[in-house]
């Protein structure tokens, strides 16, 4: 009789009952016959829990992170990938043999792979609504990209304008629209960033990071001027293929 041997994987978070990592790699465990695999939410109510997590759950060998850790988590862990030390959010940890947390951000790579079919010469700047740990990893992938961003924030301060001050001439110069906020994010669906919908024409794209639902408001409202519009269930695969690698490398 051969030993299974059990490895364990999960999503640290909060209030991710809707989220999509489970039922992901849950349905890539069973399709692709990896026995002994599984997945499992970890949500917690604050950040100083995630030890716990580690010291109670035997046989993990890694995690992916969501809102509101990526960069909570940062200060426990042991070491960070190149890159997620120069993005400043960690969205996949790895737990070595030795028992070691080392984080990486594979937000960035799946944005990049899943944005870069849509691109035109004409998409010179971009928009990012949000600053918090997600904005950072699609900051990072424009700038790979050589894309020029502005991030959008409830307050102005270096480097970020309100959202007051967006208006036609905005969008004559800002191509491309990306929304890295929840706003919008099931339950919610009825919510949407509050920004001039009027002006987005057919030589914009509108991407949101938000897949649930499929098409929120944001995308809604772009798309009725003729905008191209992106949810962001290919980047959330992408990222996750890629954390399965280093979860196996």
């Amino acid at each position: 009789m051969v030993d299974i041997v059990r490895k364990r994987f999960g999503l640290l978070g909060r209030n991710i009952n809707y989220s999509f990592s489970k039922g992901y790699f849950t349905d890539k465990f069973n399709n692709e016959n990896f026995t002994g695999c599984t997945y499992e939410n970890f949500d917690i109510p604050e950040i100083s829990s995630f030890p716990e997590i580690i010291k109670n759950t035997s046989d993990l060998k890694g995690l992916n992170v969501t809102i509101p850790y990526k960069e909570a988590v940062i200060p426990f862990l042991d070491k960070l990938s190149k890159n997620a030390t120069q993005i400043g959010a960690v969205n996949t940890i790895k737990i070595t043999k030795k028992g070691k947390l080392k984080g990486y951000n594979t937000d960035y790579y799946g944005f990049k792979k899943s944005l870069e079919p849509l691109l035109q010469p004409h998409h010179k700047k971009a928009l990012i609504l949000g600053t918090g740990g997600a904005s950072k990893g699609v900051a990072f992938a424009l700038d790979e990209l050589g894309i020029l961003y502005t991030f959008v924030s409830r307050e102005a301060k270096e480097d970020t304008i309100d959202y007051d001050r967006i208006n036609a001439t905005t969008f004559d110069n800002y191509q491309i629209i990306i929304n890295s906020t929840p706003v919008g994010t099931s339950p919610n669906v009825d919510a949407f960033p509050l920004i001039p919908y009027e002006f987005f024409t057919d030589k914009h794209i509108a991407y949101d990071l938000i897949y649930n639902p499929a098409e929120t408001q944001f995308l809604k409202r772009a798309a009725a001027q003729g905008a191209q519009i992106k949810n962001g269930l290919d980047m959330l695969i992408f990222q996750a293929e890629k954390a399965w690698k280093i979860w196996n490398k």
